[in-house]
């Protein structure tokens, strides 16, 4: 090890400074690293064995050292009641949230099972299936579609999984508070009860996206839960008792909800003050291709959950929405190119899926494979010219959206919904869907999620910090951190 030279990669100081010696660096160990450190620059040995290295700048070598991480004292981010650092407040937060849920469950639910017949308990074995692969979904799905961001791998994983744990709490709470009875019956805890506290969680972690990196684990326990209350409003009394919405895949009620009230919320919270972190390096992009793999493959069983199994309506939605994939796929990978000469890594980890989105309100139509073909070529297409200029036009209007959901969501739900207005005037056979009824519930739908979204940025103002944009180091404590305070 000491007569290896020493290689960092793409500026991780884990290995940098671990291998110069077991027991520890020394003063001159540190100065014989300063060198690979200097400014940018391209190893001659490395590019002779067919591969590149980046080596850091001086200058965050230098923070480093002096024991600042993410711009922010390496000795002073880890403590919760350290000005800023948005954790001061968050564990009695949740400490206190748990309390009250556990009142709810121990006072207002009730566990009742009906498996008699054995077509309640296929159908019961099936939709354990789905709420596997939508909980994939969630957590591995989003999770590391999210972590396109260099420094923030911990916090795209890591708070993904906190707002699906809460988020599912939470919502089995709020859906049946605005479902007929509300919470004069019992609230009955069974796998359907999952799944649609899963479907809700998708509306969150759509608009954690909007938000990931500028919002601390406060501001998003108090985003989930607020949030929460309104998605169930929005879903059970608007769209279901005022306004009978066709929407089985969730093109209006998830995506388009969750999209903008994330991006209603970015708007009122705006940039942080140090957004020099908002990069993406190969391996982060690559990490975030496996969240979009991921989220293609079980797409399906999302549109198809809320389903019984084993019949035509079923098979309809599984096989349109595999359908409608795969032409927003293809036609990401052709426009990608055609608008920037190379494929954009942002590209496919987005718009290859914006044929999931829009064809979840008709997916269970008999639309045939040319419409649902269609349907994922024309979300494909919005999503692309989303991403190319788009994005750019609302950040100069001062929206900025960090994983641009307007691009994913946003603009494909809105092609989704307008298709489920039309479509059901072209199918002779379907009783399913009323334009003036799908068009009200695209409008209520905007309506209550950017109120409900300006008002929620108001609050969570309150509890902003002054932490740098996308940094781990600010809320986690990590192990790059650990070796640059030990040198």
């Amino acid at each position: 090890l000491g007569q290896r030279p020493v290689r960092p990669y793409h500026g991780h100081t884990r290995a940098r400074f671990s291998v110069l010696t077991m027991a520890g660096p020394t003063e001159e160990d540190i100065e014989t690293a300063t060198p690979l450190l200097s400014a940018p620059k391209v190893d001659d040995e490395a590019e002779e064995d067919g591969y590149a290295v980046s080596h850091e700048t001086e200058a965050e070598y230098s923070s480093a050292k002096e024991g600042v991480v993410g711009g922010m004292p390496a000795g002073t981010i880890d403590d919760a009641e350290a000005p800023g650092s948005g954790t001061g407040l968050f564990p009695y937060l949740v400490i206190g949230s748990q309390l009250l849920i556990f009142i709810f469950y121990a006072v207002g639910t009730k566990q009742e099972f009906h498996t008699d017949d054995l077509t309640t308990q296929f159908d019961l074995v099936q939709m354990y299936n789905y709420l596997i692969g939508v909980t994939i979904m969630m957590v591995i799905g989003f999770g590391y579609l999210m972590t396109f961001l260099r420094y923030y791998g911990l916090g795209a994983v890591g708070l993904t999984m906190f707002i699906t744990a809460l988020g599912i709490e939470v919502s089995i709470m709020f859906e049946p508070l605005f479902s007929r009875g509300g919470w004069t019956e019992y609230v009955n805890v069974d796998i359907e009860a999952f799944l649609n506290a899963d479907f809700a969680v998708a509306a969150f972690l759509i608009s954690f996206g909007g938000l990931i990196g500028k919002v601390n684990p406060t501001q998003l326990t108090i985003l989930t839960i607020v949030e929460s209350f309104f998605y169930c409003f929005n879903k059970r009394i608007i769209l279901e008792r005022w306004i009978p919405l066709v929407d089985v895949g969730g093109t209006i009620v998830i995506h388009m909800f969750g999209a903008y009230f994330g991006l209603a919320v970015a708007y009122v919270l705006g940039k942080k003050p140090d957004m020099s972190k908002e990069t993406s390096s190969k391996v982060s992009d690559i990490l975030s291709l496996i969240g979009t793999i991921t989220l293609w493959v079980y797409w399906p069983s999302f549109v198809g959950g809320s389903l019984s199994s084993g019949n035509m309506e079923s098979e309809l939605a599984l096989t349109n929405t595999m359908t409608s994939l795969i032409g927003s796929t293809l036609i990401t990978f052709a426009l990608s190119v055609l608008y920037n000469g190379r494929i954009q890594p942002v590209d496919i980890q987005n718009a290859t899926l914006a044929g999931g989105v829009a064809i979840g309100a008709v997916c269970n139509l008999k639309i045939g494979p040319a419409v649902a073909l269609a349907t994922g070529l024309g979300a494909g297409f919005f999503s692309c010219i989303g991403t190319t200029y788009v994005q750019s036009a609302l950040e100069k209007a001062g929206l900025h959206d960090t994983c641009g959901v307007h691009n994913l969501h946003g603009l494909p739900s809105v092609v989704g919904g307008l298709v489920s207005v039309f479509i059901p005037l072209a199918i002779s056979d379907s009783d399913r869907g009323n334009p003036g009824y799908q068009l009200a519930g695209m409008g209520m739908t905007l309506v209550v999620s950017i109120f409900s979204g300006l008002c929620t940025g108001a609050l969570l103002k309150v509890f902003k910090d002054d932490a740098p944009m996308a940094v781990d180091s600010a809320y986690f404590e990590s192990a790059d951190e650990k070796d640059v305070e030990a040198a």
